[in-house]
């Protein structure tokens, strides 16, 4: 043991000796492994961003949804016309979805309704839907006040709605909303309940479902079939447009994830039959989408740890030659160890040693920089953006990152393992040298 102390102390020295050498030598693997650690950090965070924007959506849920075909859009020309487009999911299509999956925990209709929320001078474009008490519990939906919609509103047709925080923030931003009115075009709905923030806002979960869902107006959907009928009209400059949708939205939660892709797929040939191409519907299955992300995510590790080997790779390479270059001009030196009772396997320890601590030592210096650049990234980035300096960078623009364990683990073992693989060749030459011509060498 004392030996091996020994050993590591004179490696240590020797590497003092040359302190600037040793340093340039070690930047090779200090930079490969802030590398594995920094683009680690980053695919692990945006990976759990995307898993976490999806799972929001329900991982047994598979949403089906309206959608206006191409053929639909019909406004051409720069010509002002009115028209009524019809399309997406009818009533019929939805007592076909419930007699067919008579086992799953839900099914949740959804249907768009009026042009406009307003309330006093305040008017924002419409974003209220009918729907059931279910809807919270399968969306994932939660309160920050109030109360959802229950039975006795679906019974009563009851004039009250549950706002997204945005619409409360915005129509109510001096007072509580609970109790107070907003019209949906004309007709009154009293507030009973304000939904929680919801993360999908602006990210990718806002895109799979199609909006904002911290702008939702949601109200019994036997009062939405009573007040409103089917054609919901979008007024512009000079213009409107009618579109005349039976239900918007149907969410289905399967029984288990074990049956998700199984019900997907038949629920998508029961579509197919009623809608030839699912040219007016769609289908979003978040269970699919997350395997995928985690298929993508890793991906990306690979291509990532990839990048990250080539820059260790060098840095071992450049250890190589500065410890060839070490023999040589040891040559005196190991002569001497050898004539005094040195064995080749000490000398080729020795060498060994001092590449192994110095890689230790790049490797850790790598860690504290990896860690130190990822932490400063994760919360110096949303910051950067929401200055406004640089244009070109959204201003709430994030670029989450995550550290793990075992990035910070392996990195280090890599690169240790990288100097001491590549110390050998340099460790087997000083050994190999003859006592007698090594102390004749000037």
């Amino acid at each position: 043991m004392s030996f091996i102390l020994e050993i590591i102390w004179l490696g240590i020295s020797n590497l003092r000796l040359h302190l600037l050498r040793s340093t340039l030598t070690a930047l090779g693997i200090v930079f490969g492994v802030l590398a594995v650690i920094v683009m680690s950090s980053l695919g692990e965070g945006s990976k759990q961003a995307a898993l976490a924007q999806i799972e929001r959506l329900g991982a047994r849920n598979i949403i089906v949804r309206s959608q206006k075909p191409p053929e639909s859009e019909s406004q051409q020309g720069g010509q002002q016309r009115s028209f009524v487009s019809r399309y997406g999911i009818t009533r019929a299509d939805f007592d076909v979805i419930q007699k067919n999956f008579p086992d799953a925990e839900a099914i949740v209709p959804l249907k768009e309704i009026g042009g406009q929320v307003l309330r006093a001078d305040k008017r924002v474009q419409s974003q209220a839907y009918g729907t059931t008490p279910d809807l919270i519990k399968v969306a994932n939906l939660s309160l920050e006040r109030g109360r959802y919609l229950t039975e006795s509103d679906m019974q009563t047709r009851a004039s009250v709605c549950v706002v997204g925080s945005h619409i409360a923030k915005t129509m109510f931003p001096l007072e509580d909303p609970l109790g107070k009115t907003l019209r949906i075009d004309e007709k009154p709905f009293v507030v009973v309940g304000v939904l929680a923030p919801v993360g999908l806002a602006g990210g990718a979960g806002a895109a799979l479902i199609g909006r904002d869902l911290n702008l939702d107006v949601h109200v019994p959907m036997s009062a939405a079939q009573e007040g409103f009928g089917d054609t919901v009209v979008r007024r512009s400059s000079g213009s409107f447009q009618a579109n005349s949708v039976e239900v918007t939205e149907v969410y289905l939660e399967s029984p288990d994830r074990d049956r998700v892709i199984t019900d997907a797929d038949r629920l998508r040939l029961i579509l197919k039959t009623r809608h030839p191409n699912l040219a007016d519907v769609s289908l979003i299955v978040p269970f699919e989408l997350l395997e995928n992300a985690r298929r993508t995510a890793l991906t990306y590790s690979l291509v990532f740890g990839l990048i990250a080997g080539i820059a260790l790779l060098v840095g071992g390479i450049g250890i190589m030659n500065i410890m060839l270059a070490s023999v040589t001009e040891r040559t005196r030196e190991i002569g001497i160890r050898r004539a005094l009772g040195a064995t080749r396997a000490n000398v080729q320890w020795q060498f060994l040693i001092e590449t192994g601590v110095l890689s230790a030592i790049a490797g850790l210096a790598g860690v504290g920089l990896g860690v130190g650049m990822s932490l400063l990234i994760g919360w110096g980035w949303p910051k950067l953006a929401a200055s406004g300096w640089f244009t070109f960078i959204s201003r709430d623009a994030s670029l989450p990152t995550q550290l793990t364990l075992g990035s910070i683990v392996l990195s280090f073992s890599v690169a240790v393992a990288t100097g001491l693989v590549f110390g050998v060749y340099p460790a087997r030459r000083a050994a190999a040298q003859d006592p007698i011509v090594a102390l004749r060498h000037d």
